[in-house]
């Protein structure tokens, strides 16, 4: 298996988990924070490991610009989340 090969199964592995672990959690904060609530501290930690994998794996992600728009839009709901999260914090 070539460099880009093995590559690539590392992004298919990380993705799977992502979509089988992570975003059904991350949709499940989404809900609770949409309806007004705020992030607990287990929540808080699950959004830091993501944002830490998300930094250890953007140079091999930045070298498969296929996977740009994936990862445009895993970001973006991360952010929504973060935001409306923060929004209900100064509220409470």
């Amino acid at each position: 298996m070539g460099d880009s090969s093995a590559e690539l199964a590392v992004i298919y592995t990380l993705i799977d988990r992502f979509e089988k672990q992570r975003l059904p959690r991350l949709l499940d904060i989404k809900n609770r924070v949409d309806k007004g609530g705020v992030l607990t501290e287990s929540d808080i930690r699950f959004m830091l490991e993501i944002a830490e994998d998300a930094r250890q794996s953007k140079r091999l992600i930045d070298r498969h610009p296929e996977w740009h728009g994936f990862c445009a839009e895993v970001i973006h709901l991360f952010e929504e989340v973060a935001e409306k999260a923060l929004e209900n914090e100064k509220m409470s």
